[in-house]
């Protein structure tokens, strides 16, 4: 019954995506951004599914479960806090830029060489952020359907794949709207049913109020807030979410949006905690035997709740990982290759090379997938690049004008050779096992966890700043700007004219 139930669901998202592919109408301005006509509820929805992905649900209840309530709940408060912060400075400026990616951004504001330099980093970062969610799909599978771990990948890969071919970012957007639904009513449903059957159980030490988990690095104080910083400051360089603020009709849409997005993924994400916590301390579930959850939904839960909950979590997958396939392929086309939106005398080459692009794309997070089956600390670890490398090149550059290319290649170079280095020599990754790049040796012990973000955000940023000052954007830099920003103008009305021409 559970394979069937989460089988239909997939079935119904994946018609949906494909039917509505018909908006696309061979444009890659509505297969990227959407035809920039989408209003707050389609909008906010594609944000929240795109916020409560596996990460939030599966990697916070096994994390949850083995180190506290911040140990997991950090990872949907960490990208709440971030879609708080979009909401209330980056959402307006971003949208009225008129960009087709975010990489548009460091190339009108930096240069060339920035545009190719972020690209690569965001390209890597979210192959990796895919592969998170993939893990979860392929234990989901190989739990309940007896499909095994790498055959589960590749199916639910090839059907993220099938729908975002063809429809890209309308198709997201319409399948996030029945994917959050199913999220948010799977969510109250499992924590009525474990309140009912076990009330709420908050093991001493484990809980929201016991602030040792924040304070304390013998309880794992320096990876919570390197999970919290990471998510709620790197994630602000997530090419999905900018995706989504870019294809919102208005300034004012894209900010309420993210502030609608904050309120959902916050509150989804205390649910699974509260969840991981009572159901462990009242049937003694291990993360050993496999995620926490699947455990619960397997063996305790009733099937229709099983069921829904699945359902969401695999709805959820779907819609973060299609986001990251089109943003990936978008920026390696457009921003790497320099191919450029042409609707008029055949077909858009932007359009076709982004959906070739994709192929590789989700082939290397699957590669990915299949390597290091671990959820959360794959999230993390993706915006613990983005953090070191390019959010300082970001926030600061847009309401900053003395930064100029020099300060990008700097702070992103130093930043990403420190996270890197520090990866390789650190024998954990939050909390957990690295088995993601691990060079053996004696210099460094797992009491760094943690605060390997927080040194590569201070080298990154640090130095950006520091070579700011030194040496302030040059003339030439702020004429290209200018340039770039006239021809994402002309981008712009042509899209708004062939708007008002259909």
């Amino acid at each position: 019954m559970i394979v069937i139930g989460v089988g239909i669901s997939v079935l119904i998202v994946l018609i949906v995506g494909i039917v509505v592919a018909r908006k696309v109408d061979g444009d890659s301005a509505n297969y990227l951004v959407a035809g920039r006509s989408l209003g707050v509820p389609l909008v906010a929805v594609s944000l929240m599914a795109a916020a409560v992905d596996s990460n939030a649900t599966v990697g916070n209840t096994d994390l949850t479960s083995g180190y506290g309530f911040w140990a997991g709940a950090s990872l949907a408060i960490g990208l709440a806090v971030c879609l708080l912060i979009s909401g209330l400075f980056l959402a307006k400026p971003m949208n009225k830029l008129g960009l087709y990616t975010l990489a548009d951004f460091f190339r009108r504001r930096y240069g060339r060489v920035v545009e190719v330099g972020s690209s690569v980093i965001m390209i890597f970062s979210f192959t990796i952020l895919l592969a998170g969610n993939l893990v979860a799909v392929g234990f989901l599978l190989e739990r309940f359907a007896g499909i095994s771990y790498v055959w589960g990948i590749i199916l639910s890969v090839s059907l993220v794949l099938a729908y975002t071919l063809a429809g890209g970012l309308f198709s997201d957007a319409y399948t996030a709207a029945i994917q959050t639904v199913i999220t948010v009513v799977a969510s109250i449903a499992l924590l009525g049913w474990v309140v009912i059957n076990f009330g709420i159980i908050v093991p001493a030490g484990m809980g929201p109020f016991d602030m040792g988990q924040l304070t304390d690095p013998a309880q794992g104080a320096p990876v919570n807030w390197a999970t919290l910083i990471s998510l709620g400051i790197g994630d602000l360089v997530a090419i999905d979410f900018m995706q989504r603020i870019f294809a919102a009709k208005s300034p004012q849409v894209a900010q309420k949006s993210c502030f609608y997005a904050a309120g959902g993924t916050f509150v989804i994400g205390i649910i699974y905690a509260l969840v991981a916590l009572t159901t462990t301390a009242a049937l003694g579930l291990s993360s050993a035997d496999g995620p926490i959850l699947f455990t619960l939904l397997g063996d305790y839960a009733p099937p229709l709740l099983a069921v829904l909950v699945l359902s969401g979590i695999v709805a959820a997958s779907f819609s973060t990982a299609a986001g990251a396939i089109l943003a990936t392929s978008a920026i390696a086309v457009r921003n790497i290759f320099g191919v450029r939106r042409i609707v008029s005398g055949g077909t858009d080459p932007l359009l076709r090379w982004t959906r070739v692009a994709m192929v590789p794309i989700v082939v290397i997070g699957v590669l990915l997938a299949i390597r290091v089956s671990q959820t959360g600390i794959l999230l993390t670890f993706a915006f613990d690049l983005m953090l070191a490398c390019l959010a300082a090149p970001l926030v600061l550059g847009l309401f900053w004008k003395r930064p100029g290319a020099s300060a990008v290649i700097v702070g992103a170079l130093l930043g990403f050779t420190v996270r890197i280095t520090l990866l390789a020599l650190t024998p954990t990754m939050y909390g957990v096992p690295n088995d993601l790049f691990y060079v053996p040796n004696t210099l460094i012990t797992a009491d760094l966890d943690g605060w390997t973000t927080m040194i590569s955000a201070v080298v990154g940023i640090g130095s950006f700043v520091l070579v700011a000052f030194l040496r302030p954007r040059p003339p030439h830099e702020q004429d290209l700007e200018l340039q770039v920003a006239q021809e994402l103008e002309s981008e712009q009305a042509a899209l708004l004219l062939s708007r008002t021409v259909s």
